[in-house]
């Protein structure tokens, strides 16, 4: 009860939404089980006064909800342990069984040798008629048992490709979320660097995000990235790599595609969400169109995926800069001012 006073009383001074999801943050904080946790809420509240909700989701994505997924694989594990146990101990009582018949086969084959008569010969194939049927119900048995334990664990196999699905999913927006960008960049990167073929980086970011959290709320807020996240979906396809990167920054790899071809991607989907119009579904007030802005990059021989990024993000940055809702790579003048300036 204590920690949840603890709990409530943060919520309630920092003026955050009494939702499960951030009574959780505060309640693990309050216990001071997860001292990452702590620390990295204590150094976010030194350095800013406050947690925004885009801290909120981004400090339970990495120190809460993986603890969840993780549960979950131990308990799908634990069936699939359970089901193979059982499917040994069927097999053990067949092999015993497959002992027994052999058995009776042996001693009915020394008996057959020294029979005098057909009522010892009577009796002799009687016991082999019930051995054998015996022998056939417990393989039956068997049989039924490995196609029921087959489709139980085809369906644990499912559980757990959905488990993992999940904890490589940005739940609010359905793209990818962090964790899922960083393996994919990773392998995209390598791929190319060994082929010899092109590779782009988008990275961007939604424009004058916090003033929509500031007059609409947070709700309204969600529905932003959500929109967002859906311009992704319907324009990007194949094997590119779409995910939200962080907060309201998303990220894109576009392998197989030089800078050119990047920059009209780029410039399709800031046009495909700012196309769109924002409407305020308790009221039906339309609050105005999104738009976002974007950086490039193109992958060079001696890049690694943290010089991809740190270029990309550069070119964001000038975007964001140089009066938003446009998109910037890495060969345009702005970038390349911004970079003279910061080496000056």
């Amino acid at each position: 009860m204590a920690f949840a006073e603890l709990a409530l009383g943060q919520i309630r001074s920092l003026r955050q939404t009494a939702v499960p999801r951030n009574y959780e943050i505060w309640y693990v904080y309050a216990t001071g089980y997860n001292s990452a946790l702590n620390k990295i809420i204590n150094e976010t509240l030194a350095r800013n006064g406050k947690l925004t909700e885009a801290d909120l989701e981004q400090i339970y994505e990495t120190y809460l909800s993986h603890i969840k997924t993780t549960d979950r694989i131990d308990k799908v594990g634990s069936r699939v342990i359970g089901e193979i146990d059982d499917v040994m101990k069927l097999i053990s009582e067949a092999l015993g069984m497959s002992a027994s018949y052999d058995a009776s086969l042996s001693g009915a084959n020394k008996k057959l040798e020294s029979v005098q008569n057909r009522e010892q010969l009577k009796k002799i194939v009687e016991s082999l008629v019930k051995s054998t049927r015996e022998m056939q119900d417990t393989n039956k048995a068997l049989e039924e048992r490995l196609t029921l334990s087959k489709s139980e664990i085809s369906n644990l196999q499912q559980s757990l490709e959905a488990i993992r699905a999940e904890s490589l999913t940005d739940p609010l927006t359905g793209l990818g979320n962090r964790k899922y960008f960083d393996r994919s960049i990773e392998t995209a990167v390598h791929t190319a660097l060994a082929n010899g073929e092109p590779l782009s980086l988008l990275m961007f970011d939604i424009d004058h995000f916090k003033s929509f959290n500031d007059s609409y709320g947070h709700l309204t807020g969600d529905q932003v990235l959500r929109l967002v996240g859906l311009s992704l979906k319907q324009t990007i396809k194949g094997q590119d790599i779409t995910a939200r990167y962080g907060g309201e920054e998303f990220a894109v790899v576009l392998p197989n595609t030089a800078l050119r071809q990047a920059l009209t991607v780029a410039d399709h989907i800031r046009r495909a969400v700012m196309s769109k119009e924002l409407k305020k579904k308790s009221t039906g007030e339309i609050l105005g169109r999104v738009t976002i802005s974007v950086g490039v990059s193109m992958l060079k021989p001696d890049d690694d995926t943290d010089s991809l990024i740190e270029r990309a993000d550069a070119c964001l940055y000038a975007a964001k800069r140089n009066g938003r809702n446009r998109v910037i790579c890495e060969a345009d003048p702005e970038y390349v001012a911004d970079s003279r300036s910061q080496v000056a």
